[in-house]
């Protein structure tokens, strides 16, 4: 049985194959082939991966990352399509989707929301509940820049404190949105918030996520 993660890896790479190389994304800076060399990167190079979390490996990232960025984009799309090698991590079933549900969702969606003419992608209740699921875990380190408190709520009163603090901003969306706004992409996520005006405008302006 396929499963979310497997799922969303295909759609990337698919998404990334129409869109071609050149295709902008939400991630500041990045083309589409930047997108895939991260992607490839964090699953094959986990010696180099590690400078997204420690900041003064954070040159040798960039420099591995370029590295794979220059290979023929078509060669990137057919590593993430494929999946890691064997002997890494995230070969294994339950580290590919505890760790890649968010990642390949957010990843595609960093693709289609930055096309001009996008449209709201319909999300299944089955894969809406998983992406809540692991939000709420992962609710913490992501909000944990904000500048003021934090709370995610979905429409059916589902809630968790992605940081604690005053005065408090409730972010209220599906859990596919409030994917989107916790990892950082606030202005291309369908969300209302409620709070002071400026925690608002704080929060919309932080810098969420990993």
């Amino acid at each position: 049985m396929t499963t979310h993660a497997q799922r969303e890896r295909l759609l990337l790479a698919d998404l990334l194959e129409r869109s071609g190389p050149d295709a902008p994304t939400l991630c500041a800076g990045w083309t589409a082939r930047d997108l895939a060399a991260h992607v490839v990167v964090r699953e094959r190079r986990g010696d180099a991966a590690v400078g997204a979390l420690v900041p003064r490996l954070a040159d040798r990232l960039e420099r591995v990352r370029n590295e794979y960025a220059a290979k023929p984009y078509a060669e990137l799309v057919q590593l993430i399509r494929t999946g890691p090698p064997r002997l890494s991590p995230f070969s294994l079933k339950q580290v590919d989707e505890a760790s890649n549900t968010l990642e390949f969702y957010v990843h595609t969606e960093d693709v289609r929301r930055a096309a001009p003419d996008w449209t709201p992608r319909t999300i299944d209740p089955v894969f809406a509940d998983a992406l809540w699921a692991r939000l709420e875990r992962a609710a913490r380190l992501l909000g944990r820049r904000s500048p003021v408190g934090l709370v995610l709520r979905c429409p059916d009163g589902r809630t968790v404190v992605a940081h604690k603090g005053t005065p408090v901003v409730t972010v209220t969306g599906e859990p596919a949105e409030l994917t989107m706004f916790a990892f950082g992409r606030q202005a291309a996520a369908k969300v209302e918030t409620e709070g002071p005006e400026e925690a608002v405008t704080k929060v919309r302006e932080a810098s969420l996520g990993v």
